[in-house]
């Protein structure tokens, strides 16, 4: 697949996400009152500082050299083959990251990008198992990759390391999510799987190429774990394991939770018997953990894809791609739409209310939602993508017109909800 020429658009994501103190949420906040980061960047100070501060609107507008020379080696680091940097308007982007409250507006891949796109599973544990616990891991992980599911892990000691072993050499093969940059290796020890997975599968971060291990930065690894995945399976884990975390995420995100059950007297055992006890289901062999899946995203070994839900062929990061499926290899310029941001704001805009109208009164994923939203603007000749997704979502939620369920889906709320207006800025922050 050929890989996009980074370009001017990508300079600007980089702008935001490279300007100190602005992380995902504050990103999520100037796409909702902006549009992409293009519009965000042309906004004045006062307008900015109606966001997200008057301290980081002064960060976004005045020149930092440290900024453009990090930005300028960013795209240099995406120039290179085999490296590939995603942004939340990339068809690449995975579609299940949409799902998150605060989805990364950058990924930092090195590798197969396509995986990113694939049906994949989690399957994470303790870094100190046994011997018995790591054979498990690396078990299943190579009989669900025989069935089409891409095995997604940390690159820790371990149940994460062997679950990554077990996977690769398969077609569906294995992510590794650092708590580092992408050219970083935490532990050390981990150098030459990690040089296993680049080959074969693809290692992907949210953080700069020169970032090191921070104790902040794994919690967040965490929650992509969860959220690139269908579900997560808890091979051993202690009742501290950050392995707990990232099942809870997914409980939260409404994707599928499951635990090996091990020894009474077994410390790493406690960890899974506690989710099995809070409603993970339990395990004993990979089609246990195949009859919770959805039927279009496994297969038997050897066999084609099957088709995906429909919807699954809706173009853009948020569709779920098929089983196997190719991603879309030219890349569509996203536009902002006319009306998305209304003239009085206490009233959805046009584009605004046709998301409503695509949402329904049922609960549905974003990822549905595009499809539909994007038929619909169509037909007035309008374009919609992933950044005008959000922030259409976003507005619509922070005026009361509907709300995001725990797992990611959007309700729309009747009109006597909607709140007039905010009168007060964001507050300001030291960090998004």
């Amino acid at each position: 697949m050929t890989q996009p020429a980074p370009g001017a658009g990508l300079a600007s994501w980089l702008h935001l996400v490279l300007t100190p103190g602005i992380g995902p949420v504050a990103v999520a906040r100037l796409l909702a009152g902006f549009g992409l980061p293009e519009q965000v960047l042309q906004a004045s100070h006062s307008a900015l500082a109606g966001v997200v501060g008057a301290h980081l609107a002064r960060a976004l507008l005045q020149p930092d050299p440290a900024r453009e020379a990090s930005l300028q080696a960013a795209l240099r680091w995406a120039a290179q083959p085999g490296c590939h940097l995603i942004a939340l308007d990339d068809p690449r982007y995975p579609p299940r990251l949409l799902h998150l409250p605060d989805p990364p507006p950058l990924l930092w891949v090195r590798g197969r990008v396509e995986l990113l796109q694939a049906p994949s599973l989690a399957i994470v544990g303790s870094r100190s198992a046994g011997a018995g616990g790591q054979a498990t891991a690396q078990a299943f992980a190579q009989a669900l990759a025989g069935h089409g599911l891409t095995i997604v892990s940390g690159l820790a000691r371990g149940i994460d390391a062997a679950a990554h072993r077990g996977a690769l050499g398969s077609a569906a093969s294995t992510l590794a999510v650092l708590g580092t940059g992408a050219d970083r290796v935490y532990p050390q020890s981990q150098r030459a799987l990690a040089q296993a997975i680049q080959a074969d599968g693809a290692l992907v971060s949210e953080l700069p190429p020169p970032v090191g291990p921070s104790r902040a930065a794994f919690p967040r690894r965490n929650r992509l774990i969860a959220g690139l995945s269908l579900g997560v399976l808890v091979v051993e884990a202690a009742l501290n394991s950050g392995s707990l975390i990232t099942a809870r995420l997914a409980a939260e995100l409404g994707r599928e939770v499951c635990a090996i059950p091990g020894s009474i007297h077994s410390p790493t055992a406690r960890g899974c018997h506690r989710l099995i006890q809070e409603g993970a289901q339990l395990v004993e062999s990979v089609q246990d953990i195949l009859t919770l899946l959805p039927p279009w995203c496994a297969r038997a070994p050897g066999s084609h894809p099957t088709a995906p839900p429909p919807g699954g062929q809706a173009r853009g990061a948020a569709a779920l791609a098929a089983a196997g499926a190719e991603p879309r290899a030219a890349r569509v310029a996203p536009s902002v739409p006319s009306g998305l941001h209304p003239a009085d704001p206490d009233q959805p805009s046009a584009a605004e209310q046709a998301l409503l109208a695509a949402i329904g009164w049922d609960p549905l994923h974003p990822d549905h939602l595009l499809a539909r939203a994007q038929s619909a603007l169509a037909g007035e000749g309008r374009a919609l993508g992933v950044p005008e997704l959000l922030a259409g979502l976003a507005g619509l939620e922070l005026r009361g017109w509907l709300e995001r369920l725990p797992d990611g889906r959007c309700q729309r709320l009747p009109p006597q909800a909607a709140v007039t207006r905010f009168d007060t800025p964001w507050p300001s922050a030291s960090s998004g």
